[in-house]
């Protein structure tokens, strides 16, 4: 899977940092982002294969990221969105698929658990 290109949004740094080295030992490219607003400022810049983005953030929610995404001007309009989340309501996966989210992970998941995830989700989308 070497040269993939993912952005990994999302507050808590030690998860970042977890999710990072797992991606980055499968060969993924990991782009990190603290909060909703520097993932905007990478989603405009750069192109990625794959989009992972928390729910809760601060600046700008996963759901909010992702629903820009889809509906602005942008390299990334057609990538596939993970949302990882501690929120599993009904009415929050029904927000996150009306943004445009393509996955959802409630945590707590195992990071294999994500690594099989993004491996499925850029085979389909390559």
């Amino acid at each position: 899977m070497a040269g993939y290109k993912i952005l990994l949004a999302d507050d808590e740094a030690a998860l970042r940092f977890l999710l990072t080295e797992t991606l980055a030992e499968e060969g993924y490219d990991i782009t990190e982002a603290e909060d909703g607003r520097e993932a905007l400022e990478y989603l405009q810049a750069e192109k990625y294969d794959l989009i992972i983005l928390d729910y809760m953030m601060p600046e700008r929610t996963g759901v909010e990221v992702c629903d820009w995404s889809r509906n602005h001007p942008n390299p990334n309009g057609e990538a596939p969105v993970i949302l990882l989340t501690a929120k599993a309501l009904d009415k929050d996966r029904e927000m996150a698929k009306a943004a445009g989210v393509t996955q959802y992970i409630v945590k707590p998941f195992s990071p294999l658990q994500l690594v099989d995830t993004v491996e499925a989700l850029i085979q389909k989308g390559g």
